[in-house]
């Protein structure tokens, strides 16, 4: 039997309410023992953080994740202690648990055995309702970025405001620079026709800003459901052909793995 690495982990706690001291584990952080650098990961099911509390900002959360990733994944002379860097990150309502001392085959597996013990919500298939409209494809869009392994080195919940106005509450789900600017952005035309015609409104002066700050061309993408199954066609057709009038590239979910290959080859991963 091969020796299994001695590691340690710490759980990652949503407390919306600090005197009351009711949480929600919604993370962990995996490191080698003796190691500073880490690894960490945060839940993709926020339905029991909305339970506690139906104003969490989710979005804030899912980017601490991306924020912890990077700073735990680097080893400089003098790093600060992966908890003291934690520490340092998280807000008030996140904490962290004490570090407790496991026994893994390996990194990714032993964290897939915690998330499971401490994070994810029990299975229930036939009763657990489903993501649906712009929250799952934007999940799809996440899980093949991550099957890419370049989720990690993307921007997230970019703000137009930096290229178009002060007060633009648009935010683009995700993006990379490569010798021009790449924007990925869910957009669901099942129900949600209006956020195709806001990102069609939006692109001129995305384009413009992009061009301005960081002197680069900027290709937008909104990725849609397929046609297939669609309960309203013409909606469907308005939608992408309005985003299409403003140069946006139309993908569907079957698109997603082509697309992030792309990234991993400009991100050269």
């Amino acid at each position: 039997m091969p020796e299994r690495l001695q590691c340690e982990f710490s759980l990652i706690r949503y407390v919306p309410d600090v005197v009351k001291g009711e949480f929600a584990n919604i993370g962990v952080v995996l490191r080698e023992a003796g190691r500073e650098d880490a690894v960490v990961r945060f839940t993709r099911d926020w339905s029991r953080v909305r339970c506690m509390d139906a104003d969490a900002d989710v979005a804030l959360l899912e980017s601490l994740e991306s924020e912890l990733s990077v700073r735990l994944g680097r080893t400089p002379p003098n790093a600060k202690p992966v908890l003291e860097v934690l520490e340092d990150s998280l807000s008030n309502s996140v904490q962290l648990t004490a570090m407790r001392a496991t026994l893994a085959e390996n990194l990714p597996a032993e964290m897939e055995q915690l998330m499971r013990m401490y994070v994810e919500p029990l299975k229930a298939p036939a009763t657990r309702r489903k993501l649906s409209g712009r929250a799952a494809i934007a999940g799809a869009m996440r899980d093949a970025f991550e099957r890419a392994g370049v989720w990690s080195l993307m921007h997230k919940r970019i703000a137009a405001s930096r290229y178009t106005q002060a007060g633009d509450p648009l935010k683009i789900d995700c993006g990379y620079h490569n010798g021009k600017v790449r924007m990925f952005h869910a957009v669901s035309l099942e129900n949600d026709a209006e956020g195709a015609k806001g990102l069609a409104y939006s692109a001129a002066a995305l384009r413009a800003g992009v061009q301005r700050v960081d002197g680069l061309e900027l290709e937008l993408s909104a990725v849609v459901e397929p046609l297939a199954g669609i309960s309203d066609p013409e909606q469907y057709d308005f939608g992408k052909s309005v985003m299409e009038s403003e140069a946006i590239h139309v993908l569907t979910i079957a698109d997603l793995g082509r697309m992030a290959e792309a990234a991993k080859r400009e991100l050269r991963v």
